[in-house]
């Protein structure tokens, strides 16, 4: 009996073969549906459309997102690289390594597991460092693209887990937040926007340089430490 996602892998094979369209694409020109779907994917989420009738929606936004995937590994297949079935191998294979509070190296079970978030981060970083020695500092493979807000996010936790002193109360506390909720911060963080927009100011960039600062900061006082 076929799966679904056999049928799924067909269909997309069959779309390539036979629809000019479908055939035109390459990585490239598919990265602006990507995010696209992404992006829908993501204000479905936040809009709360995850329950009940909602969830059809989520549903349908998950698959195209999973139909980019299955695109992008379908091309692959094309030139004799690999497939989906490598790429969902490979991802299995990722998840059991870097997860080793939960697996053993065969992808069993482990009898105990971490009783604290804190104990899961040490677990799951020391081996995501062991990865990838070559890198080189906390930051190391974190996407510059990233909307400014999130790199930031990022960049602040990456230090933090690093042992490092990030801006604001959790920190050196000299960069004050006035907001009690994530309603309080946001209109805080509109108003900020706003009064940047009335001076001829562009918040994201301003804050993507800030980050780009704080990281170069940090790599001059503290090479060498990765977190990737």
């Amino acid at each position: 009996m076929t799966t679904a996602v056999e049928r799924l892998l067909e269909v997309v094979a069959q779309l390539r073969e036979h629809c000019l369209w479908t055939r035109a694409l390459t990585h490239d020109s598919l990265v602006e549906y990507l995010l696209e779907e992404a992006h829908e994917l993501a204000g479905t989420i936040a809009a709360g459309h995850t329950t009940g009738q909602d969830a059809e929606e989520l549903k349908g936004e998950l698959a195209d997102v999973l139909y980019q995937v299955v695109l992008h590994a379908r091309l692959q297949e094309e030139q004799g690289r690999f497939s989906f079935e490598d790429v969902a191998a490979h991802l299995a294979a990722k998840l059991i390594r870097r997860n080793r509070h939960v697996f053993r190296p065969d992808g069993t079970l482990q009898e105990r597991f971490p009783a604290t978030l804190e104990e899961i981060e040490r677990s799951y970083d020391a081996v995501k460092a062991a990865e990838r020695p070559e890198r080189t500092g906390p930051f190391a493979g974190l996407p510059a693209s990233l909307p400014a807000l999130t790199l930031a996010a990022k960049s602040l936790d990456r230090a933090r887990r690093s042992g490092i002193p990030v801006p604001g109360p959790a920190g050196n506390g000299h960069v004050p937040v006035q907001a009690a909720s994530d309603e309080e911060l946001g209109e805080l963080l509109l108003g900020i926007a706003g009064a940047a927009a009335a001076q001829g100011l562009d918040p994201e960039q301003a804050l993507r340089r800030a980050v780009r600062r704080f990281q170069d900061r940090v790599m001059q006082e503290r090479p060498g430490r990765d977190l990737d």
